[in-house]
């Protein structure tokens, strides 16, 4: 059997959930990609400023196969990172629940 290419990055991680929640850049990833079917991206497209912040404005919302990230399960968009997290969530369970 072919041995995951991929590194394991060393560290702690942020969690929600009991799961790893990972941000660089403007890529957010959730979920555990060694031990669960599919995980969440939330990719950040675009920010509006508010006062003198940049808060993250349009969010692209995927969950793929961790083993072939090239599979994309579901994919959609929202509007600000709140709602992208929680509908990202919901797809997850739903996918997680479907794929056992």
């Amino acid at each position: 059997m072919a041995q995951d290419a991929r590194p394991l990055v060393e560290g702690k991680y942020l969690e929600y959930l009991d799961k790893p929640l990972v941000r660089e850049e403007n890529t957010i990833c959730y979920g555990d990609i060694n031990n669960d079917k599919c995980i969440l991206i939330l990719e950040i497209m675009s920010f509006k400023k508010v006062g003198d912040k940049e808060l993250p404005k349009d969010v692209l919302i995927q969950v793929i196969d961790s083993k072939d990230p090239t599979k994309i399960l579901k994919q959609g968009k929202k509007e600000g990172l709140h709602d992208a997290f929680t509908m990202g969530l919901v797809w997850l369970d739903m996918a997680l629940k479907a794929a056992k």
